[in-house]
C-alpha cells in the first residue's frame, strides 16, 4: 500500500522543502508570504549567529589579556557604592569622666612647745619650772569674802617645816617664785606673771 501526501495548499511549499521546513523561495513565482516567512526567520537566525559569535569573542578576549598579562589591556570598570546617613545617625560615644580621690594628710607645723604656764588658777598646788614657769606673779585678790591664801614650800609634803614663806591677802598681791618651789594658793583669782 501506498501513501500519497496531498498537495499543499496554494502558497504553500511541502514540510522539509527548505531549511527549517520554511521552504524556499524559488523565484517571481513563489506566494509573497512565503518570502516574507523566509527572510523573517532567516534574519533572526542571522542575527542570533552575530550575536553568540560576539560573546564567544568577547568572552575569549578576556581570558586572552589574564593568561597572557597584556599590560596594554584596557583597564576593567570599577564599581563604586557611595552609602549616605538615613535618618538616624549613629550615636555619640558616652562621655566617661573619672574623679581621683587623694587622701593627703598634712603635716602639722612644728610649734614651739607651749612649756610652763604663765598664768594659772587661784585655787591648786604647782611645781615652778614644770607646771608654771619662775618669775613674779600679781592676783587682784579673793575670789570671795573667806579671803585668799598662798604659800611657797620647799616641797609637797604639808608639813609645817616645808613653808618657806606665805600669806592671807584681803586685796591685790604679788610673790616670787623660783624653779623647784611648790606654789600652794586658795581662793584667790587668777594668778599671772608679770615678770
Amino acid at each position: 500500500m501506498t501513501f500519497h501526501q496531498p498537495p499543499p495548499p496554494p502558497g504553500h511549499s511541502p514540510q522539509g522543502a527548505g531549511p527549517f521546513g520554511l521552504g524556499t523561495p524559488t523565484g517571481p513565482g513563489q506566494p509573497a508570504h512565503s518570502r516574507r516567512r523566509w527572510l523573517k526567520y532567516g534574519a533572526v537566525a542571522l542575527v542570533s549567529l552575530f550575536v553568540g559569535v560576539g560573546i564567544g569573542a568577547g568572552s575569549g578576549s578576556a581570558d586572552t589579556v589574564e593568561e597572557t598579562g597584556d599590560s596594554k589591556a584596557a583597564p576593567r570598570p570599577t564599581v563604586t557604592i557611595t552609602e549616605t546617613a538615613g535618618a538616624e545617625a549613629p550615636e555619640p560615644a558616652p562621655t566617661v569622666t573619672e574623679t581621683v580621690t587623694e587622701t593627703v594628710t598634712a603635716k602639722p607645723k612644728k610649734t614651739k612647745k607651749p612649756g610652763p604656764a604663765t598664768r594659772f588658777s587661784g585655787d591648786g598646788e604647782y611645781l615652778v619650772g614644770e607646771d608654771m614657769k619662775a618669775g613674779t606673779y600679781k592676783t587682784a585678790g579673793p575670789a570671795d569674802e573667806w579671803g585668799c591664801y598662798w604659800e611657797r614650800a620647799k616641797d609637797a609634803s604639808g608639813e609645817f617645816e616645808a613653808i618657806i614663806t606665805n600669806n592671807n591677802l584681803t586685796g591685790q598681791g604679788r610673790v616670787t617664785l623660783n624653779n623647784g618651789e611648790y606654789f600652794k594658793t586658795n581662793g584667790c583669782q587668777e594668778w599671772k606673771r608679770v615678770g
